[in-house]
């Protein structure tokens, strides 16, 4: 069952719809004109950089079969105009129809919160300060060992990703599951308004988005928005080694599953072993509602000891879904879940951790703890982490003091990042293995000159930092 301009319509509060509307159905939806193909819907949304209404007319032009926006572009004679709120559907009809609407974003939303009602899966919310989008992907490779599973693509979690995600549903998934972002309190109960989500998992509490969010209490309630969201036959799987969620059992009209390193949870793990770049070794044990215990050693292809708590989090949903032991072992070892951390050769015959998505005190740790585990030379360049808040220098020099720890070499990029180096310096690394980079081009001029065949160069910093392109210089051949 494809979505028809007949669901658009009526997804955004028509009444009276006409079969002719049926005969149309829509291929996908796109809020770049430059990916709209024949068939497509583009929604015009006004953003940062440019209004989406300014390019109706180039979408059309790529074939786009329908509009939705709340203001008319300044050539509307060349489409068929809908008001679905105010007016019946028209009996004929030649695309391309323009949906005009009061606010385009929440007509997304409302859109999808439509074909959401209209498709039966059991829908799996992740949300947290850490962990979310490795979590999504190894809990959707363990679903799918069982059950077609939607999930949204790369990091579709906020107010557009969720509903553009949502509006893939088909008849046949049986599960989706979603990624939750947050940065201000409301967002996440408006995004469970939408999803309707069965289950919840939160992975962490920590100050990410602390500069938006105001305070750590700011963000344990917006985050409790999904536990508060859910309902009493859903469960709430929550993470008990974590203070924080640990407070959110309270908060839930559905029963709590607990995971974590603790006999207490209901899901936990001991003798961990990790291998480095070779994955990662423990023992589950689940305790059964009888009473009893089951136990399974595990071999994973997962990178760090932190990534037990991800392993945990994605067969808590396996065994909540039924699977077995069998299936949630072959979802976990799935090659194809694209988890954060890439490993690729690099300049001069060293190996590079690229684990430059986002940063945080707590990721860039973990991240640390896997280099300390390689057998060569570690370098680590480690970037600005951002919106930290009131907790900046704080998290900056824990991660300063992990370093002196852990690594051979430290390359601090940016202007916070100085207290990496700061902290690092006074636990007692040696001054001469501590440099400092105003930019990445910088950076990438220190690394050139240090780098020896057999490092293991980690690279790590929020997104504005443009650790990316240190990533992509130093994988390159030399001779580039």
């Amino acid at each position: 069952m494809s979505l028809t301009l007949t669901d658009i319509y009526l997804g955004l509060g028509g009444q009276h719809s006409h079969p002719s509307l049926a005969a149309f159905p829509i291929s996908e939806f796109v809020i770049d004109s430059r990916r709209a193909t024949p068939g497509s819907c583009f929604i015009a949304l006004p953003g940062e950089h440019g209004d989406g209404h300014d390019y109706i007319a180039d979408a059309i032009a790529r074939g786009a079969a329908a509009i939705i926006a709340h203001r008319l572009p300044d050539d509307a004679s060349a489409m068929q105009v809908i008001r679905p709120d105010s007016e019946p559907a028209p009996a004929h009809i030649t695309p391309p129809i323009l949906f005009l609407t009061p606010d385009s974003l929440t007509a997304l939303q409302n859109l999808a919160a439509y074909w959401r009602g209209r498709h039966t899966p059991a829908v799996v919310a992740i949300t947290g300060s850490v962990g979310k989008t490795s979590t999504k992907e190894l809990t959707a490779a363990v679903l799918r060992q069982r059950y077609a599973t939607l999930q949204t693509p790369g990091n579709y979690n906020n107010e557009i990703g969720l509903p553009l995600s949502l509006l893939q549903l088909r008849p046949e998934h049986r599960y989706a599951v979603l990624e939750m972002g947050f940065y201000v309190e409301g967002e996440i109960a408006r995004l469970c308004e939408i999803a309707r989500p069965d289950i919840g998992v939160i992975t962490n509490i920590g100050p990410i988005h602390l500069e938006r969010a105001g305070s750590m209490e700011a963000i344990f309630r917006g985050k409790a928005e999904l536990i508060r969201a859910l309902p009493p036959g859903g469960r709430a799987i929550l993470n008990w080694d974590d203070e924080w969620v640990r407070k959110m059992a309270g908060l839930s009209p559905a029963p709590v599953f607990k995971y974590g390193l603790t006999p207490e949870a209901d899901l936990w793990a001991d003798e961990i072993e990790s291998y480095g770049l070779s994955g990662i070794h423990f023992r589950f044990h689940h305790r059964l509602p009888s009473g009893q215990e089951d136990t399974l050693y595990a071999n994973l292809p997962l990178l760090g000891r932190h990534s037990v708590h991800t392993a945990l989090r994605a067969a808590a949903v396996g065994l909540l879904a039924g699977l077995s032991w069998e299936e949630i072992i072959r979802g976990l070892r799935d090659v194809n879940a694209r988890l954060r951390i890439d490993i690729a050769p690099g300049y001069h015959d060293s190996t590079i951790i690229d684990d430059t998505y986002n940063a945080s005190p707590p990721s860039t740790i973990a991240a640390l703890n896997l280099l300390q585990e390689m057998s060569g030379r570690r370098i680590a360049i480690l970037g600005d982490m951002l919106e930290l808040g009131g907790e900046e220098e704080k998290g900056h020099r824990l991660v300063g003091a992990r370093a002196a720890e852990t690594c051979d070499i430290l390359i601090a990029v940016g202007q916070r990042a100085r207290w990496i180096a700061q902290e690092a310096r006074a636990l007692g690394m040696d001054q001469n293995k501590i440099h400092q980079a105003a930019s990445a081009e910088a950076a990438i001029n220190i690394a050139m000159d240090l780098i020896r065949p057999g490092d293991f160069i980690l690279i790590k910093g929020s997104r504005a930092m443009r650790m990316d392109e240190i990533v992509s210089r130093l994988t390159a051949p030399v001779n580039e």
